[in-house]
């Protein structure tokens, strides 16, 4: 049940991040044409744009861990051995944990820094700092999780194959 739910927080984010994606598209348009026709685009227009690029990234990241669409290289797992490859592929894992355990807990202090200072954005309008910073200990925190399960798993997180598999 609980895994069922993390699911539905997971591809829910990752919806919310392709969404994004889709308003960046719109905002871009909108602005290029305003200018074109002489007018000044709307100072919001661009700063929900800078928004929307967080957002994206923030949010998208664990889904995009889970389905392995995040960057790496397979050239040198691929030459390895398969037993070689296994130890390889789970440090790796290991070491993305840590580093996003890191990067979780420097969220959680950024985000309540935030709270505490009461802390706004005030380019185009007042935004509360911590709707921006929460996404930080959120996204990586569920990195964690999703590494974790190239640790644990059955699953690895390098296939062995070189080159492009799509």
């Amino acid at each position: 049940m609980i895994s069922k739910a993390y699911s539905t927080v997971l591809y829910a984010l990752a919806t919310i991040a392709g969404l994004t994606l889709v308003w960046l598209m719109i905002s871009v348009i909108t602005s290029v044409l305003m200018r074109n026709a002489g007018l000044q685009p709307f100072a919001w227009l661009f700063t929900s744009g800078e928004y929307g690029l967080l957002y994206m990234t923030m949010l998208g990241a664990p889904w995009l861990v889970r389905e392995k669409g995040h960057v790496h290289i397979e050239l040198v797992t691929a030459a390895l051995p398969d037993w070689l490859r296994h130890i390889v592929s789970r440090g790796v894992a290991i070491a993305c944990v840590a580093v996003c355990l890191i990067l979780t807990w420097k969220g959680i202090e950024l985000c309540l820094k935030n709270i505490e200072r009461g802390d706004f954005d005030t380019r185009a309008y007042y935004y509360p700092r911590w709707m921006l910073t929460i996404t930080f200990p959120i996204s990586f925190g569920m990195m964690v999780i999703e590494f974790s399960r190239f640790i644990i798993g059955s699953e690895l997180m390098h296939s062995g194959e070189a080159g492009i598999h799509e």
